[in-house]
């Protein structure tokens, strides 16, 4: 029963994801695909520049149910926490938030997101593409 709530939650969001679109002037930008599946997520963040607060979040992309509705979620978090807080958040924590076992090929698809907000939060450790 469970897992079936879980599978209907990740459907809502993969056909209605929260906090998609683009996001103009922001503060930091990070993306990442994933070859296996097609995925390619870009994740941005605008800032309040005196506490460093995420004031807003989107994102943009394709991929699977798995990739959109796991950055959907992630985004949900991430909507007024600080960067310190944001750099705390662990993959483990992305993965619990879907609710069901995933394979192995699965788990890189729902941290596409987790990993694109890792670039955002570490521009220097890949470039955003223009």
């Amino acid at each position: 029963m469970a897992y079936d709530m879980y599978q209907e939650v990740i459907l809502q969001h993969y056909r209605s994801p929260k906090n998609f679109g683009p996001l103009e002037n922001a503060d930091r930008v990070g993306e990442e695909s994933n070859p296996l599946c097609g995925d390619h997520i870009t994740l941005r963040l605008k800032l309040d520049p005196g506490s460093q607060q995420i004031r807003e979040v989107r994102f943009q992309g394709d991929g699977c149910a798995i990739s959109v509705a796991s950055t959907s979620m992630l985004t949900e978090k991430l909507a007024g926490i600080t960067l310190a807080d944001a750099e705390r958040l662990t993959s483990d924590e992305v993965l619990k938030s879907l609710g069901i076992p995933l394979s192995p090929v699965r788990v890189k698809c729902a941290l596409t997101g987790f990993a694109a907000l890792g670039h955002a939060l570490h521009p220097t450790s890949k470039p955003p593409a223009a």
